[in-house]
Order: structure tokens, then C-alpha cells, then sequence
């Protein structure tokens, strides 16, 4: 009885759970972020963030297209007046409060980056399930179709990631819409073979083994066991992805590949207006610099605090 025992407790242990508190591996993974202080840092980074995106316009002191400076701009002498009273961050060359855009540059910038996200990890997750399920059912068709599929992929990785997003852009043509399918496209091969490497480790469980010999259908088995089970790994790489989601957006917004309205405001096109004024007005590349920096920093401290809070290896 007591070997049985044993048993139950390890089948718990691989599958996320603890069979003494009946806690699923996520509660148990919560409350190791909860305590973790970089974890909490990476939070409140994103809170922040996402607050100003939100509540943008009542942060904003000014319209961020309207010029609020009516005095002498030179832009040979770099006259753009710094921080001051009514402009806390200066004004842009156009003579336009930095601050208010700024913050109304947050809310572009996170959509981005997020729809971005979003989309490769639809598409990479549907390829990754249909690879890993034919792969798992073997036979003749099953290894034809998983064959095609990861061939597919190894094409995609097989050209450099903003590479390939430059390309997709500049076919497409100018846009946000086009930012976020170029940069999602590049991250579908990421989660398509994190996906399936996860659920073909999992087709090996002995719970998979069990309910195989239970009789239980295989499409049962794949979407309610083993997909719940390995779509864990693939959440972390969510968050660490969006991070770098958000810097090739303002990447490819940098190189004109962005917003056809540059007037509007959006950290990539604030950077690539700013590269004309480095030497006499640096501050203007500063702010959006930082901006970003803090941002993907906050999105990566949190995802690799999830990474070790999900990893049994990496678990104290």
C-alpha cells in the first residue's frame, strides 16, 4: 500500500500537481513568483507601463501633434527647449511637448508588441499541436504531415529573424497592421517546436499510457491532457517574447517600415525622428530609448521568474 502511495505521489509531481495539497502546478508556481523580488519588479515595471497605456490621455499635459512652443526653434544650434514649466520633457523639433508623447507613444508601442505576441503564438501553437499530434499518432500519413510542417519551420528559422520581418514589411507595405504580422511571423517557428517538443515529451506520460489502455480517444487525449499539460513552457516564452516583440516593432517603425503617420506618435518613430538632432539634442533619442529598455526589461524579469517557477530543475 505504501509503494502504491509512493507512486501516486511521483505521477502527481510529473504532472504539475501535489497530491498531498491538491495544488495545481500553477498555484504552486503563483506563489513562487509571489515571493520572488524580481519577479515583483518585472510587475511593476508592466503596471506601470500599462497604466500609463490605458489612463494615456490624462497623463498627457498637451495634444501630442500639437505644437505647444510658439518661440524660435533652430535646429542647426539645437534650440529645443529642455524640461520646463508647462513641458517637463522639452519639446521635439516641431516644437511638440515630449512628455505627452511619450506617454500617448506607450499605448502604440505595447498594442504592438502584444498583437504581435499574440499572433505568432496562435499560429506557432496551431502548427506545434498539429505537428506534435501526427507525430504522436505515427504510421505513414501522421510522419508525412509532421514532416511538412516542421520543414516549414526550418525554412522560417533558417532566415534571420528581423531579416525576415524587414522583408514581410516592405512586401506588405507601411503600417502598423504590417509590423505586427511581420514580427508575429518571426516568432511562429519559436512556439510551433517549443509546442511540439513539449507534447511529445508528454505523449510518454505514464497518465497518457493509462488512458490509452482506458480505451480513450486520441483527439480526447491530446486536447484535454497532454495540450493542458505542455502549453506551460510556451506561456513563459510568451513573456520573454514579448519583450523582444516590442523592441523589433520599434525596430522596424525606426527604419520607416511603421506608421505611415509619423506625425502620431510611437516610440520607433520618435527614435528615428530624433537621429537627426543626436549631436545638438540627444535627449530627444533618450527618452524613447529608455522607455523601451524599462519596458522589455520588465517583461523579461517577469517571464524568466515564471521560467524557474514552472521548471522542476530549477526549483529550490
Amino acid at each position: 500500500m505504501s509503494r502504491k502511495k509512493d507512486r501516486i505521489d511521483q505521477l502527481a509531481e510529473l504532472a504539475g500537481t501535489r497530491a498531498e495539497t491538491g495544488e495545481s502546478l500553477w498555484r504552486v508556481a503563483f506563489k513562487r513568483v509571489r515571493r520572488s523580488p524580481t519577479a515583483i519588479v518585472g510587475a511593476v515595471i508592466i503596471a506601470v507601463f500599462l497604466l500609463i497605456a490605458l489612463l494615456g490621455p490624462l497623463f498627457a499635459p498637451h495634444d501630442p501633434v500639437a505644437q505647444t512652443w510658439r518661440g524660435d526653434i533652430s535646429e542647426s544650434m539645437g534650440l529645443f527647449p529642455g524640461p520646463r514649466s508647462g513641458n517637463l520633457l522639452g519639446v521635439d523639433s516641431l516644437g511638440r511637448d515630449e512628455f505627452s508623447r511619450l506617454v500617448i507613444g506607450a499605448r502604440i508601442s505595447l498594442l504592438v508588441g502584444v498583437l504581435a505576441t499574440v499572433f505568432g503564438l496562435v499560429i506557432g501553437a496551431a502548427l506545434g499541436i498539429a505537428s506534435g499530434t501526427a507525430a504522436g499518432l505515427g504510421g505513414r500519413v501522421g510522419g508525412w504531415i509532421d514532416s511538412v510542417i516542421m520543414r516549414f519551420i526550418d525554412i522560417l528559422l533558417s532566415v534571420p529573424g528581423l531579416l525576415l520581418a524587414i522583408s514581410l514589411a516592405a512586401m506588405i507595405g507601411n503600417g502598423l497592421p504590417t509590423v505586427m504580422i511581420a514580427v508575429g511571423t518571426i516568432n511562429v517557428p519559436i512556439f510551433a517546436r517549443l509546442l511540439r517538443g513539449s507534447m511529445l515529451a508528454q505523449a510518454h506520460s505514464d497518465y497518457v499510457l493509462a488512458s490509452t489502455a482506458l480505451g480513450v480517444r486520441k483527439p480526447r487525449i491530446v486536447f484535454s491532457h497532454i495540450v493542458p499539460n505542455s502549453i506551460a513552457p510556451v506561456i513563459v516564452q510568451a513573456t520573454l517574447t514579448l519583450a523582444v516583440a516590442i523592441i523589433e516593432a520599434a525596430g522596424l517603425s525606426f527604419l520607416g517600415l511603421g506608421n505611415a503617420n509619423s506625425s502620431y506618435p510611437e516610440w520607433g518613430v520618435m527614435l528615428a525622428d530624433a537621429q537627426r538632432y543626436l549631436s545638438v539634442a540627444p535627449r530627444l533619442s533618450i527618452f524613447p530609448a529608455v522607455a523601451i529598455i524599462i519596458t522589455a526589461l520588465g517583461f523579461t524579469l517577469l517571464g524568466e521568474s515564471m521560467r524557474e517557477a514552472l521548471d522542476p530543475k530549477l526549483r529550490r
